[in-house]
């Protein structure tokens, strides 16, 4: 998947700008002049982050981010605003879940830095998922051999911790090939 951003803000500038300081980054961005624009473009396109103005017509950059975090929670969240103010900020924390929040005018180098950290950010927190969604599959087919081989998935040890596996004879053709291959010595 493709590390998109999307840049929301009502004043063209702004988003040019902050193009300007990512063109060296390996991002596909996509931009929005408003919160129903942004939505649309949500809509459509996988997003992992989205950096949005706090004050813009029609809908504030809050009531965006809370609706962003209900369609895609996983998607990572930055507000920018002109208007720093405590009130302003615990909102867009608390209803948004922000990761982060800039004032204007911002640091270029933080504020790359930050979406940098975002986006790695959305994709460890993607590997987690896929792998959680590999080990729940793996219990399940371990449940399943355990119904057709009662014991099959009963591990022992020894006094040292080391796990003991059942005898097999080495006679066994299939595992002497096995081990043959592995240059395993018999």
């Amino acid at each position: 998947m493709e590390n998109s951003i999307l840049i929301v803000d009502d004043d063209p500038d702004v988003i040019s700008a902050i193009r300007r300081s990512l063109l060296d980054e390996p991002y596909v961005i996509f931009t929005a002049n408003s919160g129903a624009a942004a939505i649309e473009v949500l809509k459509e396109h996988r997003i992992k982050l989205i950096i949005s103005d706090e004050k813009m017509p029609g809908m504030t950059g809050t009531e965006l981010l809370a609706t962003a975090k209900n369609m895609l929670p996983e998607t990572v969240r930055i507000m920018l605003t002109g208007y720093a103010s405590i009130q302003a900020a615990m909102s867009a924390v608390n209803s948004g879940e922000i990761y982060r929040f800039f004032t204007k005018p911002w640091d270029d180098i933080e504020l790359k830095l930050s979406i940098r950290s975002a986006v790695e950010k959305f994709n460890l927190e993607e590997e987690n998922r896929r792998l959680l969604a590999t080990v729940r599959s793996q219990v399940l087919e371990l449940k399943q051999l355990e119904k057709l081989h009662p014991g099959i998935t009963s591990l022992k040890k020894d006094s040292d911790g080391h796990l003991i596996l059942p005898d097999v004879s080495a006679d066994d053709e299939e595992l002497s090939g096995i081990m043959k291959e592995s240059g395993m010595k018999e």
